[in-house]
């Protein structure tokens, strides 16, 4: 049967390379008119502007940028991991964020919950504290360690009213918190959890009976709401095809969810902010001006309308809400609010730890190129018998880690095909189905579309990169079915992968099939595929966090 993927989005194309001059200009009189002529008008309009294009510096001791402009923000921090607390509409509250890695290894809970030191702090400081990004990122998540030390506490220092529906969430929180906790005590004493579609078993999982109850306790209690401010296309839309396409799914899927979405603000554990990087750089963004202010413009004044209207920014300084982006520039553009860069869950595409992308808080988002809404073609692959060329790549030389590649291995080694192009008339996938590994350089940025593209084709993925975070690395055990080969090794690559044995390799192929459930798009979505994974891995980082029901 072939899955088909409905989609009523347009397509997004690459950086704005199509979006003409007029276009853009039309966009900044529409712009000026709306700030001239109304300037509280913002939330009926999805082009959001601001004032003032001067950078301003985050207040600890509010929640958004402070004065008249408006401007966008530049996040600073000693931590290096961007981004501090800042500035409007005080409420007479702080929070502090406290927990340190101290650049160990992440909680053994999940990677996504940080070594908290929850000791006998008053709650005086006055300032918001976040621990760095660890670069490389650690190898950790769903194993076998069973202590866990607690969650990063986001509580408020002047304490006036309870807010009963808040602490209600957070009661059942810490009960699936608990549950996972025994998970991962006893799984080696417990029978496969049943259900009806999918028992993840084997060790293409860290802990699979932890991830299964984990799973299961999300689809019990999670919910998800989605701002409905903001208007098409840069809000509620995306891309649906192209390298940037997991951006689009996500978007159109969470507005067609109706299972862990909820209407009411007050049910939901968190909440979803729906701009499109994509289509900002597309409609917004002036080709070859390297200003990507608009940008940030657009989202400093979005969550601008948003904590104004509603008191559920504010109360947490983002720490339960999540950005979604698969284009390069997300991770910068999240910078224009320095809470959404510090606090807030940020769904990346590009995962860079020298970037400020820490794994304790932000969620690495699989890059997947569409090219059509039939999947079958793109997926399934022979067996290791049939497949003769031992490694093989094919794209353009740039980035810094392609130039190394193809230096190396270009035209040099019919054993490693790596080039540029291919000839006319030779197929880009079927080189795929023909070869036992696929190389996944990094390009520009950290993230390749090849390493889905790998597992689709039953293709083991070899990840050329340092500072690249896994997508679901905290359940997913990597090495099982993949390699990883850092930058300075790349001369020795055919010795590395020759070293792999036969039957090795073949456990490896089997494993590469079985994760492939977790990162198909299906339309409409499907239990444990990549849709459910990536609100798994915010709900992992939802459970980092602990709201006080104090307002």
């Amino acid at each position: 049967m072939r899955a088909t993927m409905p989609c009523l989005h347009g397509h997004g194309h690459g950086h704005g390379g199509k979006t003409t001059c007029a276009v853009a200009s039309c966009l900044a009189l529409v712009t000026f008119l709306v700030v001239v002529l109304d300037p509280r008008s913002r939330a009926s309009s999805w082009l959001l502007s601001s004032s003032s294009s001067s950078p301003r510096v985050l207040s600890p001791r509010s929640n958004r940028g402070s004065g008249s402009s408006g401007g966008p923000l530049l996040a600073t921090s000693t931590d290096g991991a961007g981004g501090g607390s800042g500035g409007q509409k005080s409420t007479g509250k702080e929070v502090l964020f406290r927990g340190d890695t101290g650049g160990g290894g992440l909680d053994p809970l999940v990677s996504s919950l940080v070594n908290s030191d929850l000791g006998d702090d008053d709650g005086a400081s006055p300032h918001v504290s976040v621990a760095p990004a660890p670069s490389p990122a650690p190898e950790s998540g769903f194993d076998n360690a069973p202590t866990w030390d607690g969650a990063v506490e986001v509580m408020p220092l002047m304490q006036r009213r309870r807010d009963v529906k808040l602490e209600r969430l957070e009661l059942g929180l810490a009960k699936a918190r608990s549950v996972i906790k025994e998970a991962i005590r006893n799984k080696d004493n417990r029978p496969p959890l049943t259900d009806k579609d999918h028992v993840p078993v084997g060790p293409v999982y860290r802990n699979a009976y932890a991830f299964h109850r984990s799973y299961l306790e999300m689809e019990k209690l999670f919910k998800i709401y989605v701002y409905e401010e903001g208007e098409p296309p840069v809000f509620h839309d995306g891309p649906c095809r192209s390298i940037y396409s997991t951006e689009g799914r996500f978007i159109y899927a969470m507005e067609m969810e109706n299972r862990m979405r909820t209407r009411d603000p007050e049910l939901a554990h968190v909440f979803f902010l729906p701009f499109s990087v994509v289509k900002m750089v597309k409609m917004i963004y002036e080709p070859n001006s390297h200003d990507m202010s608009p940008l940030r413009r657009t989202i400093f004044d979005y969550i601008d309308v948003l904590s104004t209207k509603y008191p559920f920014w504010n109360r947490s300084l983002g720490a339960d809400h999540f950005m979604l982006s698969c284009h390069d520039w997300g991770p910068y553009v999240s910078s224009a609010d320095g809470h959404l860069f510090s606090n807030s869950i940020r769904v990346l595409c590009n995962a860079n730890t020298s970037e400020g992308f820490n794994p304790s808080k932000d969620v690495s988002l699989p890059e997947i190129n569409l090219r059509s809404d039939i999947i079958d073609k793109q997926v399934g692959g022979p067996s290791a018998s049939h497949r003769p060329i031992l490694a093989f790549f094919a794209g353009g030389d740039h980035g810094p880690v392609r130039p190394v590649l193809l230096e190396h291995w270009k035209g040099k080694d019919s054993d490693v095909q790596v080039s540029e192009y291919l000839p006319q008339g030779v197929s880009y996938i079927d080189m795929m189905r023909q070869s036992k590994f696929c190389l996944c350089p990094s390009g520009y940025e950290v993230a390749s579309p090849r390493v889905v593209e790998a597992i689709y084709l039953e293709c083991v993925p070899v990840v050329i990169g340092d500072d690249y975070v896994l997508p679901f690395s905290d359940v997913l055990n990597w090495p099982a079915f993949s390699v990883r080969v850092s930058v300075t090794d790349i001369p020795d690559l055919k010795r590395i992968l020759a070293a792999v044995s036969p039957r090795q390799y073949i456990r490896m192929q089997r494993r590469v099939r079985m994760v492939r459930r977790h990162f198909m798009v299906n339309g409409p979505p499907r239990r444990f595929d990549v849709f459910h994974m990536i609100l798994h891995s915010i709900w992992l980082r939802r459970l980092n966090v602990r709201l006080h029901g104090q307002d």
